[in-house]
């Protein structure tokens, strides 16, 4: 019988930013009241799977949204890089207005790498990297990583033979969400979504999904 293994990457939750700033990987970032409630809420459905593994990115928003699930499990929590948020030349800025200052449009000549932050098949290698490793430590069992929006639907887009340029309103990856990928031996048999906290996840007056 083949044996299987199940990598959750799990979204962070909701982050108290009141600015409407896009952080990116800048510190100080922390979940608001209702995050925190995600990340409990995250830990309840995963409790009682059997989860041997627990990384997180070293942002604040992803260790305190890992916290409950480390509690919960009894598992500690490995802080990666590799998990981090993408670089992105924009952090610091209001979301929305960073598009129109003319000073930014050279950093928008190139979409498809995208040429104002990260490349994108970098974070397809590093964060291919972590996953080859929780699966390699949850052999036969299943592990959880705490990342960010854009690493997880990047690492998803390449697990699915998709392209890795996309329209972010259109990313299925919601706050406090699991995209899990499931293994069957070393074959990437299926990918899962899931939204245990999304009764808690508000409407984005940020980003709004095309029709």
């Amino acid at each position: 019988m083949t044996e299987s293994t199940v990598v959750h990457l799990l979204r962070h939750g909701e982050v108290h930013n009141p600015q409407g700033l896009l952080y990116g990987r800048l510190p100080g970032y922390h979940l608001s009241e209702n995050g925190r409630s995600m990340a409990e809420l995250v830990a309840k459905a995963l409790a009682g799977r059997d989860i041997v593994a627990l990384y997180s990115s070293p942002l604040e928003r992803a260790q305190e949204t890992a916290a409950p699930i480390a509690q919960t499990l009894d598992l500690p929590v490995q802080t990666d890089d590799r998990l981090i948020e993408a670089g992105n030349v924009f952090q610091g800025l209001v979301i929305g207005g960073m598009f129109r200052a003319p000073r930014n449009l050279r950093h928008m000549w190139n979409p498809t790498r995208p040429s104002w932050g990260e490349p994108y098949v970098d974070i397809v290698r590093r964060m291919r990297a972590i996953v080859d490793v929780a699966r390699a430590e949850a052999r036969g069992h299943e592990a959880v990583l705490v990342s960010h929006q854009l690493p997880i639907w990047i690492i998803r887009q390449a697990a699915e033979g998709r392209r890795l340029w996309h329209d972010p309103r259109r990313r299925q990856c919601a706050l406090a969400s699991l995209t899990s990928l499931t293994f069957e031996g070393g074959r990437l048999a299926s990918v899962g979504y899931s939204e245990p906290a999304g009764a808690l996840v508000k409407p984005s007056k940020l980003l709004k999904p095309t029709k």
